[in-house]
């Protein structure tokens, strides 16, 4: 017996709303039945490329709630409005599946998480780069190979980035934009939450961006974890996976992965008599392929979720710790002082 179709509105109808809409529509258990956008002309091309015809379009988000009465709102506005349509949406009664990072600052993330508890409504951030095969092979592998708790953890990522969008305005671009990507995998990859971190960030005198586009950060994770992190958006050159490179360090060895095929692990031997270093073994894990890759995996986590009832990740009580550990970095890189991260 076949699902019913659950309609959505797509909200912000940019570059990355039409992404979304080509996702849903490719999805057998979604349709699009509404395009919002601050720019009507804009709600209206974005439904004439994707060929839809008859769904509403305009730039009133309540008008087309009312109207299309949908099973689900998606937000690609950008970070400082998320608030605008999430909170809207769950008091009208509409689970919402929201872009990354849920919104820019802890007072407007709080207000998001308290209209989903008031409303009974589902709101998870898309936080699309934890869907991909090889990053559950990573943790699976980690698991298995290197032990826990895990002591270090590193992640570098240096692409050269000249995409024109609303990113090129952000004051800490790297760190409120790919930075929450990084984060919310660090907590992914090591099951352990953020306490405390210390962080720079600046801008190279080449930068073509007017925010600040490199940072290194040290974060100080539960059962002791250090989570270091160092990236730039406009390194040209050796450039890195947009999934980063990778190592984790636990009791019983290291599995490094390069963001695009396998990961590996090294686990320590015993050292042969008079030598003083280990030796290793090296062991390796395919991808997990029941992972569906990142907007159509995100989508597919939000949907069996709306399903089943059971709680999907980036749920907004998870997601704003993920959203903490940016804003805490932003705090450090402004004050040049460590900063405990904290929800309140």
């Amino acid at each position: 017996m076949s699902r019913p179709t659950l309609r959505a509105i797509v909200v912000g109808a940019g570059g990355l709303g039409r992404v979304w809409i080509e996702t849903i529509q490719d999805f057998e258990e979604t349709e699009v039945v509404g395009i919002v956008d601050v720019r009507p002309e804009a709600a209206e091309s974005a439904a004439q490329d994707a060929e839809l015809s008859g769904i509403h379009v305009g730039d009133n988000l309540i008008e087309a709630l009312d109207e299309v009465h949908p099973d689900f709102v998606v937000d690609v506005t950008i970070p400082s409005v998320h608030h605008e349509v999430v909170i809207p949406s769950l008091e009208w009664g509409v689970p919402v599946l929201g872009e990354k990072p849920m919104t820019d600052s802890l007072e407007k993330a709080r207000a998001m998480v308290a209209a989903s508890e008031r409303s009974g409504k589902l709101y998870m951030v898309s936080q699309s780069r934890r869907f991909d095969p090889n990053l559950f092979a990573f943790r699976e592998l980690i698991r298995r190979d290197a032990g826990l708790p895990l002591g270090i953890l590193n992640a570098d990522f240096y692409i050269g980035h000249h995409m024109e969008t609303f990113r090129h305005g952000l004051e800490h671009v790297l760190l409120l934009d790919m930075g929450v990507h990084i984060f919310d995998k660090a907590r992914f990859i090591s099951g352990e939450e953020p306490v405390a971190v210390y962080c720079e960030d600046f801008n190279p005198s080449w930068s073509w961006l007017q925010g600040m586009s490199s940072a290194s950060a040290i974060f100080e994770m539960t059962s002791n974890l250090r989570f270091t992190f160092s990236g730039s958006w406009v390194s040209e050159g050796h450039h890195t996976s947009w999934q980063s490179e990778w190592r984790a360090v636990g009791p019983d060895g290291t599995v490094t992965w390069d963001g695009l095929t396998e990961p590996v692990a090294e686990i320590a031997l015993a050292p042969e008599p008079g030598t003083r270093l280990s030796q290793f073994e090296s062991r390796t894990l395919g991808a997990i392929p029941e992972v569906e890759q990142q907007f159509a995996g995100s989508l597919r986590e939000f949907v069996r979720a709306l399903r089943t009832g059971e709680t999907p990740m980036g749920e907004c009580h998870d997601n704003i710790k993920t959203l903490a550990m940016a804003l805490g970095a932003i705090q450090s890189a402004e004050t040049g002082q460590r900063v405990p991260i904290s929800l309140e």
